[in-house]
């Protein structure tokens, strides 16, 4: 356990509207992931966490906003890929009234992660796996409540529907919170990097991260949401974006560009070495489009990670498809 009450750590906050604070959570780089502290007559949730090593993050960021650490009612987890979920456990550690709110293909593996960890080993490799994740520490059962579609959580005077968002994968939802037409949507509204905004706003790209990549069902889920007409989506990478109905619109032609290029290489040599050129190219025209100050080489550094794992997740789904 973390015993500071007064972390030395000075976190990075973003103040937003509606008693919503962004805290970065310092994974791979500052900027990259933010976890969100909801606040409403001096009750607290976290809407995802990011991992083991930005708890202390997290915890400081309760002290700067002069929350008391039993005020935190619910740690809603939108799905457990370890940059969002990885260090739940820790945290729950630190909030003894809190209940940690996963989706029901989910909650399992946080509450026994010796899948989880063993998977993502597979993929990274132990090393790598303990540098950006540390050891994973189980959430006892009794203190994860598992959310059905559509059902209310209630904190303060603050009224939050969760609804289930799969295809950026299975085990996902979205927090809802129409009072403030603001959504937490986790990974399923994309990824916007505040250093490719532009006069213009926004510049936003999917993620189709493995393994459970589906384009007909992310389409669906950007629909659902954006039925909700939010003003504000409240980013795990990077924060608040706005101007909504553009950014949905950009998510699903690029989603459905994603399988036209990913269809074309299926039998080239090298289908990952061509799927990514050409998901590269395409960010760089709608960069240039969008009016980002960017250079091509500044671009292609900030969405390196991006399409890596995009690619991934397309080959992924490739050889589904073929099985199907």
């Amino acid at each position: 356990m973390i015993h500071s009450s007064n972390s030395p750590l000075n976190p990075k906050l973003l103040r937003h509207p509606y008693g919503i604070t962004a805290v970065d959570t310092e994974y791979l780089h500052p900027g990259h992931a933010a976890s969100h502290i909801i606040e409403d007559a001096g009750r607290a949730a976290f809407v995802d966490v990011g991992t083991n090593y930005s708890v202390p993050y997290l915890l400081a960021a309760l002290d700067a906003l002069g929350l008391a650490r039993e005020a935190v009612d619910y740690v809603f987890l939108t799905h457990v890929h370890l940059d969002h979920a990885g260090g739940a456990g820790l945290l729950m550690q630190e909030l003894p009234n809190a209940r940690a709110v996963l989706h029901p293909r989910g909650a399992p593996h946080m509450v026994q992660p010796e899948k989880l960890i063993a998977g993502s080993k597979a993929v990274y490799g132990p090393e790598r796996f303990g540098r950006l994740y540390g050891d994973l520490v189980p959430i006892p059962a009794e203190r994860v409540q598992v959310a059905k579609d559509g059902e209310r959580y209630r904190f303060g005077r603050r009224d939050l529907e969760l609804i289930h968002t799969p295809g950026h994968a299975l085990h996902h939802y979205a927090v809802v919170d129409r009072q403030h037409a603001s959504i937490f949507p986790g990974d399923t509204f994309g990824v916007s990097y505040r250093e490719l905004d532009s006069p213009r706003g926004a510049f936003i790209t999917p993620t189709t991260s493995p393994t459970q990549f589906d384009p007909e069902q992310l389409i669906a889920s950007i629909d659902r949401m954006a039925a909700y007409l939010p003003d504000s989506m409240y980013l795990m990478h990077f924060s608040r974006v706005t101007d909504v109905p553009r950014l949905a619109a950009s998510l699903k032609a690029q989603i459905r560009e994603f399988v036209r290029i990913s269809q074309h290489h299926a039998g080239a040599q090298d289908p990952y070495a061509a799927i990514r050129a050409d998901m590269l190219d395409l960010w760089l025209r709608l960069s240039h489009e969008h009016g980002s100050a960017c250079t091509d080489a500044e671009l292609a550094e900030v969405l390196r990670g991006d399409l890596d794992l995009n690619t991934q997740g397309l080959i992924v789904w490739l050889d589904r498809q073929k099985k199907s």
